[in-house]
């Protein structure tokens, strides 16, 4: 088990700090063990507010740590946090990036090249078999599937995603002991058993309406690119589309009549710039998934030459320009710009946006997500 683990889960529980405060605290007081013993006196001359400060002494007062884990653990569930080495890379890179994720199944490497698969409850004939083809054919080559296990377009993508054998990750808005809804129980159990069910809210977590919205960030966060299949202009779909748009990634929506409510969200989403997709070809080529396989198969590879080696020392989880990857490494940009090339071919680095590439961290490795320096907390809801 992580050591300090149980700070991490004490800290999740604290309304009024999320990721930008905690990122203060652990920076302020040198680690997060630190950061929750510190005194009330040092809590304020940091300028935490009061509400915040209050429900922090409030939980160390009456929370045992040790039983926050039991209670973890009863449900076959662990926690990642920002100094796991399993940590989603994709996922850290965000600034509000969850300090702590809590997972029932196993993430994986192959989780890097995932895509989001999200849409109405409310869910037409239409709807249901674009949504199932969709994700029947990326997990076919290797996608792994995120959605949020809600009712409608949610449940097909992942069931069409277990039925071609591939994994599929379900994000939800409520505690892992709190399956919403109900019926996916059985669902989610599946899903545990071929991906994972994660959730960034504690053990115990009402499935509230006011969950869903923020959790959609984590459905973008964790994906390449996100779809939507069908939505109507209030779908909480559009709210995951713009989230994956703040975060960079591509945002797909299929197309439907003019005439269909129900699809007016996917319309305007055209409208204003998303992909048109209408098949599954068009998400693979789009995300450079259609050498997946060879990728894949090509990540084992170690780097293979001095060049490699060198460039990779200068990455990290943390976005490099290649003009300061040439200049950091000696190497000429041309012999940079080629050499990543290859790099990203065998999954060792990714180019997250034009000319800015980031190192693919493999299991066992680990990077520090850097607290970002300063000395005044800004209002924050937890």
């Amino acid at each position: 088990m992580q050591k300090n683990l149980k700070y991490w889960l004490g800290f999740n529980l604290v309304r009024g700090i999320g990721p930008m405060r905690l990122r203060v605290l652990i920076d302020h007081f040198g680690g997060i063990e630190a950061a929750w013993h510190a005194p009330e006196a040092a809590l304020r001359e940091l300028r935490l507010d009061r509400r915040a400060t209050r429900n922090l002494l409030k939980v160390r007062h009456q929370v045992d740590l040790d039983t926050v884990i039991e209670r973890m653990t009863r449900v076959g569930a662990h926690a990642l946090t920002w100094d796991s080495p399993d940590y989603p890379a994709a996922l850290a890179l965000l600034d509000d990036a969850p300090p702590v994720l809590y997972v029932r199944g196993t993430l994986t490497p192959a989780d890097e090249w995932a895509v989001g698969i999200v849409g109405t409850r409310k869910v037409s004939v239409y709807g249901r078999e674009v949504t199932h083809r969709m994700a029947l054919g990326l997990a076919q080559h290797g996608v792994t599937v995120v959605s949020g296990l809600a009712r409608g377009a949610d449940g097909i993508a992942h069931k069409a995603a277990l039925e071609a054998g591939g994994r599929t990750i379900a994000v939800l808005g409520s505690g892992l002991d709190n399956i919403y809804p109900a019926e996916h129980r059985k669902l989610a159990d599946a899903i545990a058993e071929q991906g994972a069910v994660v959730s960034d809210y504690p053990m115990g977590t009402r499935p509230e309406a006011s969950n869903f919205p923020p959790r959609n960030r984590i459905i973008s966060g964790l994906s390449l690119g996100v779809i939507v299949t069908e939505a109507g202009l209030r779908s909480g779909a559009l709210i995951t589309a713009d989230f994956a748009a703040d975060q960079g990634r591509e945002v797909f929506a299929v197309p439907g009549s003019i005439l269909s409510p129900g699809s007016a969200g996917c319309n305007r989403l055209l409208r204003d710039g998303a992909h048109v997709l209408t098949e599954v070809r068009d998400v693979l080529e789009t995300l450079n998934l259609d050498q997946l396989a060879e990728k894949q198969q090509a990540r084992m590879i170690l780097p293979e030459n001095a060049t490699e080696a060198t460039i990779l020392d200068e990455l990290s989880a943390e976005p490099h320009h290649l003009d300061d990857l040439s200049r950091q490494a000696g190497l000429p940009v041309a012999t940079v710009s080629s050499t990543l090339v290859m790099m990203e071919l065998k999954g060792m680095v990714r180019q997250v946006s034009p000319l800015h590439y980031v190192r693919v961290r493999e299991a066992g490795e680990v990077y520090e997500v850097a607290p970002k320096n300063s000395t005044k907390i800004e209002n924050e809801g937890g």
